[in-house]
Protein backbone atom coordinates (compact mmCIF):
# COMPACT_ATOMS: atom_id res chain seq x y z
CA UNK A 1 0.00 0.00 0.00
CA UNK A 2 1.20 3.49 -0.85
CA UNK A 3 0.30 6.66 1.04
CA UNK A 4 -1.16 9.43 -1.11
CA UNK A 5 -2.20 13.01 -0.56
CA UNK A 6 -4.99 14.31 -2.77
CA UNK A 7 -5.88 17.96 -2.97
CA UNK A 8 -9.06 19.08 -4.65
CA UNK A 9 -9.54 22.51 -6.12
CA UNK A 10 -12.61 24.60 -5.62
CA UNK A 11 -14.80 22.67 -3.20
CA UNK A 12 -16.55 24.37 -0.29
CA UNK A 13 -15.40 27.81 -1.43
CA UNK A 14 -17.90 30.71 -1.37
CA UNK A 15 -20.84 28.31 -0.95
CA UNK A 16 -19.97 26.57 -4.24
CA UNK A 17 -19.25 22.91 -4.98
CA UNK A 18 -20.24 21.82 -1.48
CA UNK A 19 -19.03 18.38 -0.42
CA UNK A 20 -19.00 17.58 3.29
CA UNK A 21 -15.85 15.84 4.46
CA UNK A 22 -17.73 12.70 5.65
CA UNK A 23 -19.31 12.46 2.19
CA UNK A 24 -15.89 12.89 0.59
CA UNK A 25 -14.52 10.15 2.84
CA UNK A 26 -17.39 7.86 1.80
CA UNK A 27 -16.67 8.65 -1.85
CA UNK A 28 -13.03 7.59 -1.37
CA UNK A 29 -14.18 4.40 0.38
CA UNK A 30 -16.39 3.62 -2.63
CA UNK A 31 -13.23 3.76 -4.75
CA UNK A 32 -11.73 1.10 -2.47
CA UNK A 33 -9.10 3.37 -0.94
CA UNK A 34 -8.06 2.70 2.67
CA UNK A 35 -6.94 4.63 5.76
CA UNK A 36 -8.78 7.76 4.64
CA UNK A 37 -8.24 11.00 6.58
CA UNK A 38 -9.57 14.42 5.62
CA UNK A 39 -8.11 17.73 6.73
CA UNK A 40 -10.18 20.92 6.94
CA UNK A 41 -13.07 21.63 4.59
CA UNK A 42 -11.12 22.57 1.47
CA UNK A 43 -10.64 19.12 -0.03
CA UNK A 44 -7.49 17.59 1.43
CA UNK A 45 -7.57 13.80 1.69
CA UNK A 46 -4.82 11.43 2.76
CA UNK A 47 -5.36 7.77 1.87
CA UNK A 48 -3.65 4.53 0.93
CA UNK A 49 -4.10 2.48 -2.21
CA UNK A 50 -2.48 -0.45 -3.95
CA UNK A 51 -2.70 1.49 -7.24
CA UNK A 52 0.55 3.15 -8.27
CA UNK A 53 -0.46 5.53 -11.07
CA UNK A 54 -1.25 8.99 -9.66
CA UNK A 55 -2.84 10.10 -12.94
CA UNK A 56 -5.25 7.15 -12.77
CA UNK A 57 -6.04 7.98 -9.13
CA UNK A 58 -6.74 11.61 -10.07
CA UNK A 59 -9.07 10.50 -12.87
CA UNK A 60 -10.93 8.02 -10.66
CA UNK A 61 -11.52 10.59 -7.93
CA UNK A 62 -12.50 13.34 -10.37
CA UNK A 63 -14.88 11.06 -12.28
CA UNK A 64 -16.53 9.84 -9.08
CA UNK A 65 -17.07 13.42 -7.89
CA UNK A 66 -18.58 14.25 -11.29
CA UNK A 67 -20.81 11.18 -11.10
CA UNK A 68 -21.95 11.80 -7.49
CA UNK A 69 -22.23 15.60 -7.48
CA UNK A 70 -22.01 16.85 -11.06
CA UNK A 71 -18.95 18.99 -10.25
CA UNK A 72 -15.90 19.27 -12.51
CA UNK A 73 -13.23 19.31 -9.79
CA UNK A 74 -9.51 19.25 -10.58
CA UNK A 75 -7.72 16.73 -8.35
CA UNK A 76 -3.98 16.50 -7.76
CA UNK A 77 -2.63 13.32 -6.17
CA UNK A 78 0.93 12.90 -4.96
CA UNK A 79 2.86 10.36 -2.97
CA UNK A 80 4.08 11.17 0.53
CA UNK A 81 7.70 11.46 -0.67
CA UNK A 82 6.74 13.94 -3.39
CA UNK A 83 5.00 16.22 -0.90
CA UNK A 84 8.00 15.95 1.43
CA UNK A 85 10.35 16.95 -1.42
CA UNK A 86 8.15 19.91 -2.40
CA UNK A 87 8.26 21.20 1.18
CA UNK A 88 12.01 20.66 1.52
CA UNK A 89 12.66 22.51 -1.76
CA UNK A 90 10.84 25.70 -0.75
CA UNK A 91 13.38 28.40 -1.67
CA UNK A 92 11.82 30.90 0.74
CA UNK A 93 12.95 28.84 3.74
CA UNK A 94 16.55 29.91 3.09
CA UNK A 95 15.81 33.47 4.26
CA UNK A 96 14.86 33.57 7.96
CA UNK A 97 13.23 36.97 7.49
CA UNK A 98 10.48 35.36 5.38
CA UNK A 99 7.32 34.90 7.44
CA UNK A 100 5.94 31.35 6.99
CA UNK A 101 2.39 32.72 7.32
CA UNK A 102 2.85 34.39 3.94
CA UNK A 103 4.12 31.27 2.15
CA UNK A 104 1.88 29.31 -0.20
CA UNK A 105 2.43 26.42 -2.55
CA UNK A 106 0.56 26.12 -5.81
CA UNK A 107 0.64 22.44 -6.69
CA UNK A 108 0.89 21.56 -10.39
CA UNK A 109 -0.78 18.57 -12.03
CA UNK A 110 2.18 18.17 -14.40
CA UNK A 111 5.47 19.77 -15.29
CA UNK A 112 4.64 23.18 -16.77
CA UNK A 113 5.26 23.77 -20.45
CA UNK A 114 7.21 26.91 -19.61
CA UNK A 115 8.89 27.79 -16.34
CA UNK A 116 9.61 31.49 -16.83
CA UNK A 117 7.55 34.17 -18.41
CA UNK A 118 7.51 37.91 -18.42
CA UNK A 119 3.70 37.68 -18.34
CA UNK A 120 3.93 35.93 -14.96
CA UNK A 121 6.64 38.20 -13.62
CA UNK A 122 4.57 41.28 -14.55
CA UNK A 123 1.87 40.18 -12.08
CA UNK A 124 4.24 39.99 -9.09
CA UNK A 125 3.25 42.80 -6.73
CA UNK A 126 5.39 44.74 -4.29
CA UNK A 127 6.92 42.35 -1.71
CA UNK A 128 5.72 39.19 -3.43
CA UNK A 129 8.08 36.44 -4.51
CA UNK A 130 7.56 33.56 -6.89
CA UNK A 131 9.62 30.51 -7.78
CA UNK A 132 8.48 27.93 -10.35
CA UNK A 133 9.60 24.32 -9.98
CA UNK A 134 8.78 21.07 -11.77
CA UNK A 135 5.68 20.28 -9.70
CA UNK A 136 5.00 23.40 -7.64
CA UNK A 137 4.99 27.17 -7.67
CA UNK A 138 6.26 28.69 -4.45
CA UNK A 139 4.55 31.95 -3.55
CA UNK A 140 5.36 34.53 -0.93
CA UNK A 141 2.44 36.91 -0.48
CA UNK A 142 2.93 39.41 2.37
CA UNK A 143 -0.42 41.09 1.62
CA UNK A 144 -2.17 37.70 1.74
CA UNK A 145 -3.07 35.18 -0.94
CA UNK A 146 -6.45 36.86 -1.38
CA UNK A 147 -4.68 39.99 -2.66
CA UNK A 148 -2.25 38.41 -5.13
CA UNK A 149 -2.74 38.32 -8.87
CA UNK A 150 -0.81 35.02 -8.97
CA UNK A 151 -4.02 33.00 -8.64
CA UNK A 152 -4.71 29.42 -9.69
CA UNK A 153 -6.61 30.59 -12.77
CA UNK A 154 -3.84 32.97 -13.81
CA UNK A 155 -1.05 30.41 -13.31
CA UNK A 156 -3.05 27.73 -15.13
CA UNK A 157 -3.45 30.00 -18.13
CA UNK A 158 0.28 30.72 -18.30
CA UNK A 159 1.73 27.32 -17.32
CA UNK A 160 -0.88 25.21 -19.14
CA UNK A 161 -1.43 22.80 -16.22
CA UNK A 162 -4.10 22.38 -13.55
CA UNK A 163 -3.24 23.95 -10.19
CA UNK A 164 -4.46 24.27 -6.63
CA UNK A 165 -2.93 26.30 -3.82
CA UNK A 166 -2.48 25.60 -0.12
CA UNK A 167 -0.93 27.78 2.55
CA UNK A 168 2.28 26.72 4.26
CA UNK A 169 0.55 25.62 7.48
CA UNK A 170 -1.91 23.35 5.65
CA UNK A 171 0.84 21.92 3.44
CA UNK A 172 2.93 20.98 6.46
CA UNK A 173 -0.07 19.51 8.26
CA UNK A 174 -0.81 17.33 5.24
CA UNK A 175 2.77 16.08 5.37
CA UNK A 176 2.49 15.36 9.10
CA UNK A 177 -0.74 13.39 8.66
CA UNK A 178 0.67 11.50 5.67
CA UNK A 179 3.83 10.66 7.61
CA UNK A 180 1.79 9.30 10.53
CA UNK A 181 -0.20 7.15 8.13
CA UNK A 182 2.86 6.04 6.20
CA UNK A 183 4.58 4.98 9.44
CA UNK A 184 1.54 3.01 10.58
CA UNK A 185 1.16 0.80 7.49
Amino acid sequence: MTTYISILRGINVSEKNIIKMDALKTLYQSLEFDNITTYIQSGNVIFTSSLSDTTLLEQKISEQIKSNYGYEIPVIVMKFEQLKQIIENNPFLEDNSNNPEWMHITFLSATPIMTTSSAIEEKIQNGEKLSIAKNAVYLYCPKGYGQTKLTNTFLESKLKVKTTTRNWKTTNELLRLAKELDNSI
